[in-house]
């Protein structure tokens, strides 16, 4: 009775497109994040030196490149997949599914990760990084062996918070046949008024996000200095 119930109630319900459209997700998810943390971190440190009163104090530089990431990041994700689409075409040769999604992606995440983390690495006690210049160290020595190890369990947390708000960027690239759980969810939760297709996409979109949050949060507790 139950099984025949939950037959009727999920009769639209194709799980096979559904187990690919989750694959997909999964694809961009770590393809988009791979090049957000190669991009955001370098980006996020170069913020913090250039800005005010730091290492390699740059009013310039930082100016140029706080504009360049608010801009960005002001602009809202639909509108930057559909300014992005020759771009995309440019460097992938398609703007649609997998591939044709993690461009804009990128260009969605990269900058608000690196304005994260250029804020976590502000939390870094300055008599630290003071004591290590006393002692002559380099400022590549002072990045590497002082502030990331320092801002390591913030760095962890503004990872995962940029890998969940990444879940709804791939969701919403749907919107132009990106693929994965958004697509499905579109075309057949929206156009075609199949709600039950819609209630599973969101469901697996809510557990992934769950699961890489409780992820993240293991990994800072584990490296949070006690």
């Amino acid at each position: 009775m139950n099984a025949s119930l939950m037959s009727s109630l999920l009769a639209n319900v194709d799980w096979s497109e559904i187990a690919q459209a989750a694959l997909d997700t999964l694809t961009m998810l770590g393809g988009s994040l791979v090049f957000t943390l190669v991009i955001g971190l370098p980006l996020g440190i170069w913020l913090f030196l250039a800005s005010p009163g730091q290492l390699l104090e740059r009013p310039r530089l930082y100016a140029t490149l706080s504009v360049i990431v608010n801009i960005l990041r002001s602009l809202p994700f639909v509108i930057l997949l559909i300014v992005m689409i020759p771009l995309t075409v440019l460097l992938i040769g398609t703007s649609i599914g997998v591939g044709g999604a993690i461009p804009p992606l990128v260009a969605g995440a990269a900058p608000f990760f690196a304005r994260l983390v250029e804020n976590v690495l502000r939390e870094v006690d300055r008599g630290v990084v003071e004591a290590s210049q006393s002692m002559g160290a380099t400022t590549r020595q002072i990045i590497l062996h002082v502030l990331l190890p320092e801002a390591l369990p913030g760095l962890i947390g503004a990872a995962t918070v940029t890998t969940v708000a990444l879940v709804g960027y791939t969701a919403m690239s749907g919107v132009i046949g990106g693929g994965g759980l958004g697509d499905l969810a579109v075309r057949y939760g929206y156009q075609r008024f199949q709600t039950d297709v819609m209630a599973v996409t969101v469901v697996l979109l809510l557990v992934l996000v769950q699961c890489l949050q409780s992820a993240g949060d293991r990994l800072v507790r584990r490296f949070t200095r006690k």
